[in-house]
């Protein structure tokens, strides 16, 4: 497998002996890599707009990898974990997986499950921000209707007629006419079915039923 060169897989191993063995091993088949000591170390220089996924051991000097793992997670940070550890057991597992680890595995871990684990965590790491990508984008759409244009968009997505909207809404046929302008505008939809695709991806991302307004 041919990887992206903006997939980095970053290594926090404290034992000097392991974190080279897991350097060589991905850079065997082309991947680049990170190594740092502690979780402090990558902390540091952690830039969350960078892809690829993080292999950590639990034991670590200063912050344990299941409190990196936990910090990553207080900062929305997408990138997927692999934690390993030689000292397993299941409380701990469970823990992890709960937090929203890609993987837990014991050592030593097989090398050919670690890398498909890690082809696996990069690929749902490209997925995930292309996910975030898009939503981002509906979102900000979202945010240029009115409380109205938004009102009136959501009886459109349920196959309501402007005739039915405008008598549930108090107002005129002219005046729905004028928000769904607007509307299919602001949404970029060149028609209702369009409209009713794009609104299907809100409800995919979970963001079409979010009442963005405060008022």
């Amino acid at each position: 497998m041919i990887y992206d060169k903006k997939n980095t897989v970053f290594i926090v191993e404290d034992n000097d002996d392991a974190r080279e063995a897991l350097c060589f091993l991905f850079e065997s088949v082309r991947l680049k890599t990170e190594t740092y000591p502690s979780a402090d170390e990558f902390l540091k220089h952690y830039d969350p707009e960078r892809l690829g996924c993080l292999i950590v051991d639990v034991r670590l000097p200063g912050i344990s990898g299941l409190e990196l793992h936990q910090e990553l997670n207080a900062q929305n940070a997408l990138i997927p974990i692999i934690i390993i550890t030689a000292h397993a057991d299941v409380p701990m597992a469970v823990r992890a997986m709960k937090a929203g680890a890609f993987d837990f595995l014991e050592k030593p871990v097989n090398d050919e499950l670690l890398l498909e684990r890690v082809r696996q965590a990069i690929e749902y790491d490209k997925r995930r921000r292309q996910e975030e990508c898009k939503r981002q984008q509906l979102l900000e759409r979202l945010e240029q209707l009115t409380p109205r244009e938004y009102e009136v968009m959501k009886k459109l997505l349920v196959g309501k007629s402007t005739k039915v909207i405008a008598y549930e809404l108090k107002i005129s046929h002219k005046t729905v006419e004028s928000h769904r302008g607007q509307i299919m505008k602001k949404m970029q939809a060149k028609n209702v079915a369009e409209l009713v695709r794009i609104g299907m991806g809100c409800e995919r991302t979970n963001i079409v039923n979010k009442n963005i307004y405060k008022c």
